[in-house]
């Protein structure tokens, strides 16, 4: 092997470069003959760095024009590629899914060292003082079974010095020996050994990693930098680069199976599934992704079709993945039992625990959950569910399962006919559920639904005719037709108690106002004729109580302010109160003297007195909002008292700062706000109304 021909050296010695480059073909196809088979591990996350194997990784520089490369790497993926030549590690098969990805430990790149495999140990360190090339650079473990890197072309000779760099330093790049194999030092610049710890020369080859790779045309360095980014949870980017390793080689099924993992990382479930459905048509006995596809199943629900991928065939089920499936089965059946007896609250139990168990993007269940609550009279609770629904896009093999004995599909639309229904948007209803009717004309529960849908509009037309008529009472059976088909109608309530209101029978009106409240609690318009129909029937407490809850929501209609004046004034009369100077729309009484401000505030009924000074900014800034309470609460007494000219008055009533409120009832104080905010002013001041103020 020695020679004396004038020929490059490496390491000072005079290696013959015919039989180096020998030597490194017979290595190269030794270790083709015994590389190791791939294990494939861990489904949970989707991240794999692969096993280290016993092929040549070479590296290729990603510029010649550059005025320094310092990369030194021994790749630990299952295949690489010679600069310019066919790397014969490099074989596509499906069959062999090394491109996999998996987080388990057996699978990293410094696992192969740890088992004692056999190394190619070097002690003295290489100076090539020729061009280092790269198409891949990665972090060197720390011990291993690589070669090293270098400058081998497709002829198997090392590069002269200087080919192709025109634009390069002389001097040479030097790599560190390392402790025991070649590969694990840092090339550095001007000779010399460089250590192994030299951990910024290390991660300036890392952060390189990404723009050498982006632009490989090897579709296992493609894919290994997406595995990359997905660690780092960089789900975009890994899709981007999985879909190129794909544009590259079509029929990989792992890579398939990796964009799917991507895709899971970014919410975008049935896409995910549609790429595992894909690898496995690629390779039907590809037992990962059938893993993969089961998992995702269970997430939408989908357990039968999950049970088929995950049970299959000459593979052990993953025993976490199994308990899942189990108990989303379990709930869902459950569930189904609860709906049929009407059980509406077991119902809503088991849908949400099925969503608890693993089956978080199936939108079947957050419907369902809708449908209870609603049937429960939680209206708006039902109506905020339809918002937290998992907007997916159709997916093909879903359009034939059944939910609840229909197709899937066709429930959500059943679901969101009767929330529209029920808040009185019957046009939508219609639309929802003549979907509905178009994707399962065959149900049973459907076509009932659709045709109750336009029975009820009807009838609520026909019964909004019949009451612009003054057809009254002819108007309230058209609105019985309707509740007779749904029962749960708070609108059609609530306008048959507008009917009764006009035909006199105000406990009728109350009723019917009682039951659409049930169903819709802060439902206005019920709330405004059950006031105005216990107003007829001189109930006044009922009455006020809720105005108070009108006047609360509507502060600036004009008209409830009238009406919760005239029930409050009625309300004191009929307790035999006596009533002063109440008026509507009254104003802050400025009080001018001692004697004035004793009998305002000794008369029957709740006084507020504001404590002021004209200088002071913060009297400035609340003294608007004392006139809108005087507005909104006509039944309390408003006063103002200036401390700056009336100081015996401040000084009787012990006010020491400004603004200061102090409330009296029947001449006695019972209360007392220093420099109050005005939702603390407000509240304290409506708990002193009689009835007081129902806050929700």
């Amino acid at each position: 092997m020695m020679s004396h021909s004038p020929k490059p050296s490496i390491g000072g010695g005079n290696l013959d470069l015919n039989s180096l480059t020998d030597q490194l073909r017979d290595s190269l196809s030794s270790f083709e003959a015994n590389k190791p088979d791939f294990r494939e591990l861990d489904l949970g996350s989707p991240v794999s760095p692969l096993r280290t194997r016993g092929g040549l990784i070479t590296t290729a520089t990603a510029n010649a024009a550059a005025t320094t490369t310092t990369t030194t790497s021994s790749s630990s993926s299952s295949s690489g590629s010679a600069s310019g030549a066919q790397n014969p590690l490099h074989k596509p098969n499906n069959s062999n899914h090394s491109g996999e990805l998996s987080n388990s430990s057996e699978s990293s790149p410094t696992a192969g060292a740890k088992k004692g495999q056999p190394g190619h140990s070097r002690s003295d360190s290489l100076t090539y003082s020729g061009q280092i090339t790269s198409q891949s650079a990665v972090n060197s473990p720390a011990t291993g079974n690589v070669l090293p890197t270098g400058n081998i072309c497709p002829s198997g000779r090392i590069l002269k010095t200087g080919m192709g760099m025109a634009n390069r330093s002389a001097k040479a790049d030097v790599l560190g020996s390392g402790t025991a194999n070649y590969g694990h030092g840092s090339i550095m610049r001007g000779g010399g050994s460089a250590k192994c710890a030299n951990l910024d020369v290390v991660n300036s080859a890392s952060r390189n990693a990404w723009s050498v790779r982006a632009g490989s045309v090897d579709p296992e360095e493609v894919k290994r930098t997406g595995n990359e980014m997905y660690k780092k949870g960089c789900f975009g980017e890994a899709l981007g680069l999985y879909d190129k390793a794909i544009a590259l080689a079509p029929g990989n099924a792992a890579y398939r199976s990796n964009r799917a993992a991507a895709l899971m990382g970014l919410g975008r479930v049935v896409e995910a599934v549609k790429e595992c459905e894909e690898a496995v048509r690629l390779d039907p006995n590809y037992w990962r992704a059938h893993q993969r596809l089961g998992v995702l199943l269970i997430r939408l629900g989908l357990v039968e079709s999950a049970w088929k991928h995950l049970c299959f065939p000459g593979q052990h089920p993953d025993p976490v993945e199994m308990q899942k499936l189990q108990l989303v089965e379990k709930h869902l059946s459950k569930c189904s039992d609860a709906r049929k007896v009407n059980d509406w609250n077991g119902t809503l139990r088991e849908a949400e625990a099925s969503i608890a168990a693993g089956a978080d993007y199936c939108p079947q269940l957050f419907m369902c959950r809708a449908e209870a609550l609603l049937k429960l009279h939680q209206l708006e609770d039902a109506e905020s569910c339809l918002l937290k629904v998992p907007k997916l896009e159709p997916y093909a093999n879903c359009s034939q399962t059944r939910f609840f004995g229909m197709l899937s599909e066709a429930y959500p639309f059943l679901v969101q006919a009767q929330i529209e229904m029920a808040l009185g948007r019957f046009e939508n209803a219609a639309a929802a559920a003549e979907k509905a009717g178009q994707i399962d004309s065959r149900n049973v529960e459907v076509a009932v639904l659709f045709k109750n849908v336009r029975l009820v509009a009807r009838a609520r037309t026909r019964g909004n005719e019949l009451f612009k008529s003054e057809r009254f009472t002819e108007a309230c059976s058209a609105y019985g037709e309707g509740l007779r088909l749904d029962p749960a109608n708070s609108v059609l309530y609530c306008n048959r108690a507008a009917c009764w209101f006009k035909l006199g029978s105000w406990e009728r009106s109350v009723d019917d106002c009682n039951q659409a409240l049930r169903i819709q609690p802060n439902y206005t318009k019920a709330l405004l004729r059950r006031a105005a129909s216990n107003s007829k029937l001189e109930r006044w407490a009922d009455a006020v109580r809720d105005y108070e809850v009108l006047r609360r929501e509507l502060p600036d209609d004009n008209g409830v302010a009238e009406s919760l004046f005239h029930a409050q004034v009625a309300l004191k009369k009929s307790r035999g109160e006596e009533v002063y100077n109440m008026k509507f729309g009254g104003e802050v009484e400025e009080v001018l003297g001692f004697e004035q401000f004793r009998a305002a505030i000794s008369l029957p009924g709740v006084s507020v007195v504001h404590f002021k000074s004209s200088s002071n900014v913060h009297c400035k800034q609340i003294s608007p909002f004392v006139d809108t309470l005087c507005g909104r609460y006509p039944s309390i007494n408003f006063l103002k008292v200036d401390v700056e000219e009336h100081p015996a008055i401040a000084n009787a009533e012990d006010v020491r700062i400004v603004p200061t409120f102090k409330i009296y009832k029947n001449g006695n104080r019972v209360k007392e706000i220093v420099c109050p905010s005005h939702d603390v002013l407000e509240h304290s001041t409506s708990l002193f109304l009689n009835p007081p103020f129902p806050f929700r």
